[in-house]
């Protein structure tokens, strides 16, 4: 349960309310037991916590009642998810555990009713008031020895509120951080029963013997959080992305090049810019709605792809289009090396599977490298078929060398972007980041805060319209930034949110 205390203290966006401390509603079922960091969640003790947050309309009652249902939510799940609400303890033999001792989680209560759904989603460079929606901005997941290990924060704002989940890396990946925030804003609901059930267990291959020892005073940040950075969403809708797909899959068969509808290259079927060729392909002079469209894409990707483990993804041509673009737009040399990082969820390559509700990390980085005039000079394409090779052939040997390559040298994960040529892709376009419906309606937006932001991170968001399109959330250079923007070939994809 909360215990309370208030404050006046104010940034230059938000003025803080009052803050304090929530409990499990119920004494830990886990209380006598230590869950001990895994290959996959030690390397997170030098990133920030995850930030990340719901933007919603405002609940048809009084901000009071509703952060009132929100500490009492709050108390509930941390009952379901008793390792969030504990500590960090590291042993004499440098292993570190999280104790489930019900120390608490932080609730914060502020106000920024200067600030109206419009202001914040209006204009193209994300606002810095998101920044601000978060608690425990630029800590590090080590600091959990002595911080809590989760921190929520609702924000009223003129016409809406935010609510913002700030939680320790090394304790949830992705999949764990939405499956706690889907429970929370479930039992905000109403329900009795929540959906899924977290699994605690640690009798993994992640389980090592092998500890990870720590600089004097603890690890530290990869990257400069203060270098000059532009932020910004590019929405991309479901057609966009079937085109996508159809130009990084037409004429990838190793057997030879296929016609499709009487072209042998994508690039006919779509036309220059991607829209004139509809009238030559389905016939329609160019009338179709985008159902039609889409049914059309669909149809010739499904007739011209030999088998499913050779069919590029939709995300997969995606990210290899963006990709190319940031290259093209960073204006490297043609020697110079460039990296595309992508973190998956090792839960179902894994043989026997891990518990889907697996809670924890249970992720790996899958580097795929290229040179820069390599990966300029050729095809959407080849540069997709780099990524996907790497994917598919990302299976239950693979994620064990994984762990025994670490084991051999036991290191942090280096986020960042340090020879100026990388990429780190986040998150996920899967993850139910809308179905965080506390009890009026689904989120307008999902947003993140400062953490872990660096020239090239990218995270991936579904669209909120669903239906496969998604929104990808670019940290770049000013420079960077502003030659991807008058990249018309990157640009001829990018649509308006819905």
């Amino acid at each position: 349960m909360p215990s309370s205390s208030s404050s006046s203290s104010s940034s230059s966006s938000i003025s803080i309310v009052s803050k304090c401390s929530v409990f499990p509603y119920q004494p830990s079922s886990l209380n006598s037991v230590k869950l001990k960091l895994s290959v996959s969640d030690l390397p997170m003790l030098s990133c920030h916590y995850i930030q990340k947050g719901v933007l919603l309309s405002s609940p048809p009652y009084s901000l009071a009642d509703f952060v009132s249902f929100l500490k009492l939510s709050l108390s509930a799940t941390l009952s379901h998810f008793p390792p969030l609400a504990g500590r960090f303890s590291t042993d004499a033999d440098g292993y570190v555990y999280i104790l489930c001792n019900d120390a608490g989680v932080e609730f914060i209560e502020a106000k920024a009713k200067h600030l109206t759904l419009h202001a914040l989603l209006s204009p193209l460079d994300l606002p810095v008031y998101f920044k601000d929606f978060f608690y425990f901005d630029r800590t590090i997941s080590y600091s959990g020895h002595s911080n809590p290990l989760l921190a929520v924060q609702v924000t009223e704002l003129a016409d809406g509120v935010f609510v913002g989940c700030t939680v320790n890396h090394a304790v949830t990946d992705g999949t764990s951080f939405w499956h706690f925030f889907n429970t929370f804003a479930e039992i905000c609901k109403g329900t009795k029963k929540i959906s899924n059930s977290p699994d605690f267990s640690r009798n993994t291959v992640f389980n090592s013997p092998v500890p990870l020892k720590f600089p004097e005073g603890g690890p530290v940040v990869t990257f400069n959080g203060d270098e000059p950075l532009r932020e910004r969403i590019f929405h991309f809708t479901r057609e966009s992305i079937l085109k996508l797909k159809l130009r990084a899959n037409v004429n990838n068969q190793v057997t030879g090049r296929k016609p499709v509808n009487g072209f042998y290259d994508a690039g006919k079927i779509l036309g220059k810019q991607g829209n004139d060729s509809w009238k030559t392909v389905d016939g329609n002079n160019g009338t179709n709605n985008e159902g039609n469209i889409t049914s059309v894409l669909e149809n010739l990707i499904k007739t011209n792809v030999p088998s499913r483990t050779a069919e590029i993804s939709s995300f997969q041509s995606l990210c290899a289009h963006l990709w190319r673009s940031v290259t093209r737009a960073r204006k490297l040399d043609e020697s110079k090396t460039t990296t595309f990082r992508m973190a998956v969820n090792c839960r179902h390559r894994l043989n026997p599977r891990m518990d889907p509700y697996y809670f924890g990390n249970a992720i790996q980085s899958i580097p795929t490298v290229a040179p820069v005039g390599e990966l300029l000079s050729n095809d959407l394409r080849w540069c997709a078929d780099l990524l996907h090779k790497n994917v598919v052939t990302h299976d239950d040997a693979t994620v064990r060398r994984g762990i025994a390559d670490w084991e051999s040298q036991p290191r942090l994960f280096p986020l960042g972007n340090s020879d100026g040529a990388s990429i780190t892709m986040g998150s996920s376009p899967r993850f139910p980041m809308y179905d965080n419906d506390f009890g009026w309606g689904r989120p307008i937006a999902v947003r993140s805060g400062k953490a872990n932001k660096f020239d090239g991170k990218i995270s991936a968001f579904p669209g909120r319209e669903g239906n496969g399109s998604v929104d990808l959330e670019i940290v770049l250079s000013p420079e960077t930034m502003a030659g991807l923007e008058r990249d018309p070939d990157f640009m001829q994809y990018v649509s308006t949110p819905v």
